[in-house]
């Protein structure tokens, strides 16, 4: 008979990016493996803050989806429930988002008790809170809990001042301290958020980082031709950003380097990708009256791995105090395609440690424009190929998902 895993998450597949896309593919390696998969989730609506059709119609009450079962005996039942997204997310709103879902899948949860076992619950953080549920489960069913950390919330609301008060701060940590110790495993995705996850925890913390499908997102051949095809010139140098667009990416940014270096001609800066602040920012690059910046939607799946090969550099990203606590998951499949990373983290940060120990991007330091700005020249003049060669072969070695799920089902779900 096939263990039964349920996952507790506020974000799921189809979305294609983010939580909700390592979420979905966990399950669905789970599944292909003969597993018995629930999932407790919300409607798809990010990048875009918008519920997407077809979920539209469904979004304000419960809804039930059997989606996949295989000759192993795996199947995925999904339990999509309503939750509030604001349009245009501030702090307040996120919280409201956050405990809207933690609300809904509660009852979920509770309707879930008097029916078969699940042998292993995993609850994905953010947002920190789902953790209860899980231990809610496990009180009553007695299943193995993990709680998995991708973001760690309570420190990024203090720290962009999402939440000022330092009551309730100290109140939050004390409720994960509790979530803490009930977990049989704490799991997280990098080096750095491990060690901080540690220190809170008072115990070990399982490795258990993003992946990406290096079979699905591998080089190409003949970049000029994929340049074309997307209406640049063959000659034309692209720097690429594709992702969330937020407020707190600081994507301005790729405007004032843009403005720098708009002499040159062959210089394209591409920007990819959906959120709240993309309007802001396209009417910020029209005032400034920038040729060379273009945006693009997020571009379809199937054709991704071509998209993200016609660019000659990738940018990632993040605010100063992001880059010791959040891995980008972006940056996984960048690598995988061998592609010219180019990172914004400052010294002593786990992901400026990862980088610079594997040779596999340009670092410069995060929030600095100029240091920007020349990063952006050398990767373009520099001859540089070996830092994208070393990138395919650490997403080959270390990220494959395969490997990371094989690793992740021998030590949280048959043990």
């Amino acid at each position: 008979m096939s263990k039964r895993v349920l996952l507790i998450g506020g974000n799921f597949s189809p979305e294609p990016t983010g939580i909700g896309k390592y979420n979905g593919e966990m399950i669905k390696w789970l599944a292909a493996q003969g597993y018995d998969c629930t999932v407790i989730t919300s409607y798809p609506y990010y990048p875009e803050w918008k519920v997407q059709p077809p979920y539209d119609k469904h979004k304000n009450w419960y809804k039930k989806e059997v989606t996949e079962s295989n000759a192993q005996g795996g199947k995925i039942t999904v339990y999509r429930c309503p939750q509030y997204v604001p349009g245009k997310p501030s702090g307040m709103k996120r919280i409201i988002l956050d405990f809207s879902f933690f609300t809904s899948a509660f009852f979920k949860v509770i309707q879930l008790l008097p029916r078969k076992k699940f042998d292993v619950v995993v609850a994905v953080v953010p947002p920190f809170h789902l953790g209860l549920l899980a231990v809610l489960y496990k009180k009553f069913k007695g299943a193995r809990f993990l709680y998995h950390i991708q973001d760690m919330q309570i420190e990024a609301a203090r720290d962009l001042n999402m939440i000022k008060s330092p009551r309730l701060i100290k109140m939050l940590f004390k409720l994960e301290r509790y979530i803490f110790r009930q977990a049989d495993v704490v799991s997280s995705i990098s080096d750095g958020m491990m060690r901080k996850i540690g220190e809170k925890a008072g115990k070990d913390i399982f490795f258990f980082p993003n992946w990406v499908d290096v079979t699905l997102f591998h080089p190409l051949e003949g970049k000029a031709a994929l340049k074309t095809g997307y209406g640049f010139a063959a000659t034309d140098k692209i720097i690429l950003y594709s992702g969330a667009i937020g407020e707190k990416q600081g994507l301005e940014a790729i405007l004032h380097t843009a403005d720098t270096l708009r002499a040159d001609k062959h210089l394209k800066f591409l920007i990819c990708g959906s959120g709240p602040y993309k309007e802001k920012l396209k009417a910020m690059a029209e005032s400034m009256d920038l040729e060379n910046v273009i945006f693009f939607p997020l571009q379809p799946f199937e054709r991704f791995n071509q998209f993200l090969n016609m660019a000659d550099v990738h940018l990632v990203i993040q605010k100063a105090n992001a880059s010791d606590l959040v891995m980008p998951s972006k940056l996984t499949t960048i690598l995988a395609v061998g592609g010219l990373a180019l990172i914004t983290a400052n010294n002593g940060t786990s992901l400026h440690d990862l980088v610079s120990r594997y040779n596999m991007g340009i670092l410069v330091n995060a929030e600095d424009q100029q240091a920007l700005t020349e990063g952006i020249v050398r990767a373009v003049q520099d001859n540089v190929s070996d830092i994208a060669m070393n990138g395919r072969s650490y997403a080959e070695t270390h990220l494959a998902v395969g490997k990371i799920m094989s690793r992740f089902e021998e030590a949280v779900v048959v043990s």
